[in-house]
């Protein structure tokens, strides 16, 4: 075993298992979780305030986003060791390639622009290139890309609007008000519907984007603070973490109604699915947990301790993201 500085000790790795990553926002660094020993491997400092990460599309680096840092750290997804560091990227929020693989775009939730770069992995010097900065609405929060990668549909949590951007024209196409700090974004498989989580409220909004502006078709009650999104991989049914009722929601996409409730225990956050989609994720913001819950039993079945204000969470051994 080795012993890391504060403290920290590094097990190591199981053969072949991939680790789980956690993304410790106050602490400005990232948990590495062994899935097989259910321990604390690591821990990867980062710059200051990582909240969210995405991995590149050659599945060769998971990109963390440190918002307050101003920068992006590469890691590798299999052993955990960080690959390079990308200064200049202004308040990295949240973040999200396109499925193309020709773009990524950036919210900047303190700064309210929403940054689209061309994304040229063989440059080495400039694998990210700022092609246009988008002035938007307070606090750009989540967002997701449709499968034409043609438009980028945003969450403005403090002005309560859905934006969609046009990526061809780098320019507002439409926006809609929503109810109260609209934070995650879920666009389904067939480019329709866009589910919009209201952390300030217990409701999930359906806006239906086939032609013009979304147009508001569904209020779902899930709980209080209803965040985060994750697909359950079936391209039917989503799941959704209420922060403040400290639970989770199942989502019948098609329905649109709830259809099963999980225990989220400590102020659930971001969530991860495991490849046997068995298995649910959870950051516990508040109680500085990794929790793992049992879809089938709907229990918690364990919690590993993380750092301060854990929030994004992923791994490589994950189930389908639709």
């Amino acid at each position: 075993m080795l012993h890391l500085p504060g403290g920290v000790s590094a097990q190591t790795p199981a053969k072949g298992a991939r680790p789980i990553f956690v993304l410790n926002s106050l602490d400005a660094n990232v948990s590495v979780i062994d899935p097989v020993t259910f321990t604390e491997r690591k821990r990867i400092p980062v710059g200051k305030e990582p909240h969210h990460l995405y991995l590149t599309p050659d599945e060769k680096s998971l990109l963390v986003a440190n918002a307050v840092g101003d920068t992006l750290t590469f890691i590798d997804p299999v052993t955990a060791e960080v690959q390079r560091t990308v200064t200049g990227i202004v308040d990295p929020y949240q973040l999200r390639f396109s499925p193309d693989m020709k773009w990524f775009v950036t919210l900047a939730n303190r700064l309210n622009h929403v940054d689209i770069y061309r994304w040229q992995p063989e440059n080495a010097a400039e694998p990210l290139k700022l092609v246009k900065r988008i002035p938007t609405g307070k606090t750009p929060s989540h967002q997701w890309i449709d499968s034409k990668s043609s438009i980028i549909y945003a969450s403005m949590q403090d002005s309560n609007e859905l934006v969609a951007i046009d990526i061809a024209t780098q320019s507002v196409r439409w926006r809609v008000p929503t109810g109260k700090m609209p934070a995650d974004v879920y666009l389904t498989a067939d480019d329709k519907f866009v589910f919009v989580g209201l952390t300030g409220d217990k409701f999930v909004e359906v806006y239906d984007v086939s032609s013009g502006p979304g147009k508001l078709v569904k209020r779902i009650q899930t709980g209080e603070g209803a965040h985060a999104f994750r697909a359950k991989g079936d391209k039917r049914h989503l799941f959704v973490s209420n922060r403040v009722a400290n639970t989770i929601s199942l989502i019948d996409t098609q329905t649109m109604t709830v259809v099963s409730e999980l225990p989220g225990p400590g102020g659930p956050d971001c969530m991860d699915l495991l490849a046997d989609g068995k298995t649910l994720l959870l950051s516990s913001r508040w109680a500085r947990k990794l929790t793992y819950i049992d879809i089938e039993t709907k229990k918690v079945i364990r919690q590993i301790n993380v750092g301060r204000s854990p929030h994004g969470v992923w791994t490589l051994d994950h189930a389908p993201r639709q």
